[in-house]
């Protein structure tokens, strides 16, 4: 039975990068269009399968990349630049006034094309061959990629001497992941999930990221080449991250990230950094205060000592290993620093916040890849008693609908 194509007039772009057109029998999501456009679509369940554009926004583009229409990686291409960051400065709005919080949001910072250096690929059989990239839309399809206009070039360039490596690792069933990091020094590739029989190939393996010049290859956890250390520069030191361990998307965010940081902890002497990493904003801090950094990740806790042990002319910088969700640092502990910095990961720092909001801290800044659990925290801020001073969105997530957020705050003594 052949479905009939629905006229729909696009309203909105949603904060996921679909079209939504508002209907009598709710919102319909029309993946691929824009805000002012007519489309004709067939509909299922409130989503639209396909769409006939009959009068395009004045705000569309021509995608960059061939693989956009199927690939999941990215879902605004084809939006043109100043409507695509006020898209994005705007998701954080709604996000705030979803939680009853009334504030100016500053233009987003941008991020530039090619400047991504850290990636998460998918390899797959098919056939004879190995598919690697990035899983389809809504889909556990992967999309072989040929080029990709977010990822650094020192990545796609090596996509096919990567993908021989997958093909000697591929396991008997599902799906190989692979983390690759452009770092100072070279790639840093770490595979999970790898055929468990991969030790018997050790000659032929190090032979191929010899020939690729990878600067570390680690497979299931186990290093099995290091030609070079593959060192990230945090300030004026060098960080050895641990194989697929968490780092900033893009350099140039992070350094962004970093300034703002900076800029509002003040004059604080003390700082508390909460889910610090690998040091990334500690190490930047400690040129200016004492820090204390929290983290519960070994790994990334191994990397900032070792890192610590270099003497660069820093401030006292302490850390502990500690799970912020389960046993968050308490008012009382937080009343000694001056300044406390929060960077967690998407779920956000509920519990974390409501502690920080009982503390007598002057100043706090929030970082949030979240806008909803960043809203959320931050609403648990104010009602103990902080006023934002800024918001600043920063896009180091190019073409998704991901956002950064740093956020200031201040309390003024009682």
């Amino acid at each position: 039975m052949t479905q009939t194509a629905t006229p729909l007039t696009i309203t909105t772009l949603g904060h996921r990068g679909d079209g939504i057109a508002i209907t009598d029998d709710g919102p319909i999501y029309v993946p691929g269009a824009l805000a002012g456009e007519d489309v004709l679509a067939t509909v299922q369940g409130g989503r639209a399968t396909k769409f006939e554009i009959v009068k395009a926004s004045p705000d569309r583009i021509e995608p960059q990349c061939q693989h956009f229409e199927a690939c999941g990686g990215c879902s605004v291409q084809h939006l043109a630049s100043d409507a695509y960051l006020q898209w994005k400065r705007q998701s954080v709005v709604e996000a705030l006034e979803t939680h009853g919080i009334q504030t100016e949001v500053s233009p987003v910072h941008p991020s530039l094309p090619k400047s991504r250096r850290r990636a998460v690929l998918t390899a797959v059989r098919a056939g004879r061959h190995v598919l690697l990239g990035y899983h389809e839309k809504a889909s556990h399809r992967v999309v072989d990629i040929q080029e990709c206009p977010v990822l650094a070039p020192s990545i796609t360039q090596k996509l096919p001497g990567l993908k021989g490596l997958c093909a000697a690792l591929m396991p008997k069933k599902g799906e190989l992941r692979l983390t690759v990091l452009d770092t100072d020094f070279g790639l840093d590739v770490a595979f999970e999930n790898a055929d468990k029989k991969y030790d018997t190939r050790f000659a032929t393996l190090s032979q191929t990221a010899m020939e690729l010049d990878l600067a570390r290859l680690t497979i299931n956890g186990e290093t099995l080449l290091q030609v070079r250390q593959p060192v990230l520069k945090m300030g004026d030191l060098s960080v050895l991250p641990p194989p697929a361990g968490f780092t900033q998307a893009t350099a140039a965010a992070e350094q962004k990230l970093s300034s703002l940081i900076l800029d509002n902890i003040g004059n604080a002497k003390r700082v508390a950094d909460l889910f610090a990493g690998i040091g990334t904003f500690a190490l930047r801090m400690a040129h200016k205060a004492s820090v204390h950094a929290v983290e519960g990740n070994a790994p990334a806790l191994a990397a900032l000592d070792q890192a610590l042990r270099v003497p660069r002319g820093l401030k006292k910088v302490t850390y502990e290993k500690r799970d912020l969700f389960r046993r968050p640092m308490m008012a009382a502990e937080l009343d000694d620093f001056d300044a406390v910095v929060f960077d967690p990961p998407r779920a956000g720092a509920q519990a974390q916040a409501e502690q920080i909001g009982k503390s007598k801290v002057k100043h706090v800044v929030a970082v949030s890849c979240n806008p909803a659990t960043l809203a959320r925290d931050l609403r648990l801020l104010i009602d103990g008693g902080y006023s934002i001073t800024s918001v600043t969105p920063v896009d180091q997530f190019l073409y998704s609908p991901h956002v950064e957020c740093v956020v200031a705050l201040t309390k003024s003594a009682a």
